[in-house]
């Protein structure tokens, strides 16, 4: 048996004496941040023990320190894939724990912000398939860029967008909006498709199998436990499933293989940036009218006891816990991602995967760095 120490992505380092894998200049994963341990056996992998451990963030314990407005700014600062699901699902919280409900507009803009999100987080993640097959036609640099463009347009932040209020949105989509946003993702749900297509061809074909029982132990959620016939989706039912969610049901099962394996993951992933492509021209053709945001108190604090909120974020399923004291500051706040999850998941699903596929089946369980060390 042979032990190594593989490092994920990350700036190269003279004194580093193990494997750097590449999963592409682009990929979340090559922000680095992340070692695995593994020991083989022969040509497979006999055991994967992950090191993530470089940031420790403490994102919970600070914003404990933060009023429930204020730390709307910094909820989005986990997942820099997809940071509007951290405002979302602090907003949610909050307005459950109050009993507020946003106004219709600003619950279909949500929904807009979501699905954007989704495609952007997706595409991010599939620039691997590309990257590994060496065919430039299905990067996807240049649709992503587009979407933060469009991110920049409505909320005047490419990347973090801080459009999210407790009770609704904090801006209206301006003028030929929703003209340009229906453009890219048309682009988006293209490219999707063609990266569809090269996954259909094998790409990722028997690596690294999940079962339903390995996604049960370890909370999966999102595409990885849909790609394993477990239809987990927070759109679909419970907290989420309400209008626009409702409205949209017949575009949430995708049509995809569920065979739990590297191949499954990835076409779920493309599939469903084609689905919320489609849900984009669907909501903004029934933005209602109203106002962006319900009244508030001057002073918002949650009551006594513990309050938990969910989100179908990208990569599964994003809650929050507070325990709250009574005061305008919680007084715990812990964060349920799914980069943890995911990654939790590789010490019982890569032994068996061949040394040579250890990239693809380590890219088809995606994480964050942020989200991931929080």
């Amino acid at each position: 048996m042979t032990e190594s120490v593989v490092r994920i992505g990350g700036i190269p380092d003279p004194h580093f004496g193990g494997e750097l894998i590449d999963l592409g200049p682009t990929h979340p994963g090559s922000a680095g941040i992340l070692d695995v341990r593994i020991s083989t056996t022969g040509v497979a992998i006999a055991s994967a023990d992950p090191h993530p451990g470089s940031l420790h963030r403490g994102v919970e314990m600070i914003l404990t320190a933060r009023d429930y407005r204020q730390a709307l700014s910094l909820a989005n600062r986990h997942d820099w894939q997809a940071p509007f699901f951290g405002e979302w699902a602090l907003a949610r919280l909050v307005e459950d724990a109050l009993g507020i409900e946003a106004p219709a507009r600003a619950r279909w803009l949500r929904a807009v912000g979501a699905e954007h999100s989704r495609i952007a987080s997706h595409l991010a993640y599939l620039s691997f398939v590309g990257h590994r097959l060496g065919d430039a036609s299905l990067g996807t640099d240049g649709v992503r860029e587009a979407l933060r463009g469009q991110t920049a347009a409505w909320t005047g932040n490419r990347v973090h967008p801080m459009v999210v209020r407790l009770g609704g949105v904090a801006a209206d989509l301006p003028a030929g909006w929703a003209d340009a946003e229906r453009g890219v993702v048309a682009r988006a749900s293209e490219l999707a498709e063609r990266i569809g297509t090269a996954v259909a061809a094998g790409f990722g074909a028997g690596v690294a199998p999940v079962s339903a029982a390995v996604v049960d132990a370890h909370g999966l959620a999102g595409a990885v436990a849909r790609a394993s016939g477990v239809a987990t989706d927070l759109r679909r039912a419970g907290s989420l499933h309400e209008e626009p969610w409702a409205g949209l049901a017949d575009l949430l099962a995708v049509d995809a293989a569920a065979t739990g394996d590297a191949q499954a993951r990835f076409a779920h992933l493309a599939a469903e940036v084609v689905a919320s492509a489609a849900m984009l021209g669907r909501l903004l053709d029934a933005l209602p009218d109203g106002p962006l945001v319900a009244h508030l108190p001057k002073v918002v604090k949650l009551p006594d006891g513990d309050w938990l909120a969910a989100v179908e974020a990208p990569l599964g399923r994003a809650g929050m816990v507070v325990t709250s004291r009574g005061e305008k500051t919680p007084w715990r706040l812990r964060l349920r991602t799914p980069s943890f999850a995911n990654v939790s998941a590789w010490p019982a699903v890569l032994p068996g995967t061949d040394r040579a596929d250890l990239d693809v089946a380590i890219a088809s369980l995606p994480w964050v760095a942020g989200d991931l060390d929080k």
